[in-house]
Order: structure tokens, then C-alpha cells, then sequence
């Protein structure tokens, strides 16, 4: 990737110097860096807010909560994971944060899942069905809430930043059907 961005670099440091406009480079990667700045400044709050929600719901046992209401959709999906494993609530709380459009909040907890599911794994080193599985569902991240863009639309003075709300719901429902229907039918045909 170092080797992209300095390429990058040299590319537009190379092409102001031909068209003579050397200083406007220059700008430009001077504001950038400070939007930069200012809208990581933004999405710290919101990422601070809904993980600071989601600690407090861990402690006071809504995960577990959450674990048990969520245990008719599970069972099926995931038939190899006992009942009560902390991976039902390790995965259960990626889902949620990835519902909640929080993809950076969500990722201790997809790690978490992963280590949790290689320990019922037979053949550590090789993905199970479940593991699978569960990437797919992480990947088409069905989104609820888009946090981040909506985030990044109000940081960027949108006239309307959570009118993506409609769209994203039916694109990553249909996003995560497939994923769903295409493990599935893949953990029929590998076995």
C-alpha cells in the first residue's frame, strides 16, 4: 500500500509540474490533511457513543438477553455452535454494531467470534461451515442504522444526511439473503 500511495504522490507531484500549477498540489494536500483531521474528530463522538452503549449493554447482561431472543434464528444457521458458546454472544454483538453502521466498533467483536469459533474447530486452520458462514454475514453487514455514512453525509454539510436510510436497508437485506442462501448452499456442496 506504500508503495500505491507514494506512486500516487509522485504521479501528481510529476503531473502539477508539467501543467505548472505546483502550488495548487500543494493546497490541496494541505486541506485535505485538515478535512481529514476535522472529520475523524466527528466520528470519534460517534463511535465513542455507540460503543460506550454497547459496553454498558455487555455488563448489563442485554447481550445475554439478546443471545437467548435471537436463539430461534441462530439455531439454524449456526447448528454446529452449542447453545450458550461465547461465540453466539461474540457474533451477536458484531451483527448488532454492524446494524447500527458501526464497521469499526464491530470488528473486536467479529475477532472475537472467529477466536471463539476456531475452538470448536476439528481442523484448526481450515475455516468451519460456521466461521464461514458468519463471515458472509459480517461482509453483507446488514445496516439498520448507517451511523458512519450518515456521519460523514452530516460532516459534510449534506442537505439531508440520513435519507440514505431506505436504500441501504433493501441493498444490504438483499445483500445478506445472498449471503446467507450462497453459504448454505456451498455447505452442502463442500463437505
Amino acid at each position: 500500500m506504500n508503495v500505491v500511495f507514494v506512486l500516487l504522490l509522485v504521479g501528481a507531484l510529476v503531473a502539477a509540474a508539467v501543467r505548472g500549477d505546483v502550488k495548487a498540489v500543494g493546497t490541496g494536500a494541505l486541506d485535505g490533511a485538515g478535512n481529514a483531521v476535522t472529520l475523524a474528530l466527528g466520528l470519534i463522538g460517534v463511535m465513542s457513543l455507540w460503543l460506550g452503549l454497547l459496553k454498558i449493554a455487555e455488563k448489563a447482561g442485554l447481550v445475554d438477553k439478546l443471545a437467548r431472543a435471537a436463539r430461534p434464528i441462530f439455531r439454524p444457521l449456526f447448528r454446529d455452535v452449542p447453545d450458550g458458546h461465547p461465540a453466539i454472544s461474540a457474533m451477536l454483538l458484531n451483527i448488532a454494531a454492524n446494524m447500527l453502521g458501526l464497521g469499526n466498533a464491530a470488528t473486536p467483536f467479529g475477532i472475537k467470534a472467529m477466536e471463539e469459533l476456531e475452538k470448536l474447530n476439528p481442523n484448526p486452520g481450515n475455516a468451519t461451515n460456521a466461521q464461514a458462514l458468519f463471515v458472509a454475514i459480517n461482509t453483507a453487514s446488514l445496516q439498520l442504522v448507517p451511523t458512519t455514512v450518515i456521519a460523514l453525509r452530516a460532516a459534510a454539510h449534506s442537505s439531508d444526511p440520513a435519507g440514505i436510510l431506505l436504500p441501504t436497508l433493501a441493498s444490504t437485506a438483499c445483500a445478506l439473503t445472498v449471503a446467507i442462501v450462497s453459504a448454505k448452499l456451498l455447505e452442502r456442496v463442500v463437505r
